[in-house]
């Protein structure tokens, strides 16, 4: 399933958008059984601006789909550079503990000039949940 973009108005300039999905779900292949949590999306835009519906509708497919925790925030990268071609584009989750551990990933494509303007965006918003290593963002160069 595409993710459906939008003309990006101001192409010629490297903001951040940061969006959230705080209800993500997919299934473990292992057990069958759900596994939940929270995905960051954080872009900077060439052309293209991802359309939010459409955006959520893609993510809402993961609800049906035997994926291992540690192979969503890459799957969900791929599609995003596929579709949308930004200048970066950095993606991070993580799920509700199950036996003990609370698995985290991160992932990230794209310039490291604009990478530095996310990562400085990121590091100034402490009210998201995201996930961050000791000493900054977890998108920083």
């Amino acid at each position: 399933m595409p993710i459906e973009t939008l003309e990006n108005r101001f192409p010629g300039r490297d903001y951040l958008v940061e969006l959230g999905a705080p209800e993500f779900t997919s299934i473990c292949p292992l057990t069958g059984g759900p596994d939940f949590g929270e995905l960051t999306i954080r872009y900077v835009p060439d052309a293209k601006l991802f359309e939010l519906k459409s955006l959520r509708d893609y993510l809402t497919t993961f609800r049906d789909r035997r994926i291992l925790q540690e192979e969503v925030v890459n799957e969900v990268l791929e599609r995003l550079v596929a579709d949308g071609a930004p200048r970066f584009v950095a993606g991070g989750g993580w799920c509700a503990a199950r036996g003990g551990l609370t698995p985290r990933g991160a992932a990230r494509a794209g310039a490291r000039r604009a990478g530095r303007v996310a990562a400085r965006a990121g590091d100034a918003r402490q009210d998201v949940r995201t996930p961050a290593a000791s000493g900054g963002s977890w998108i920083s160069d």
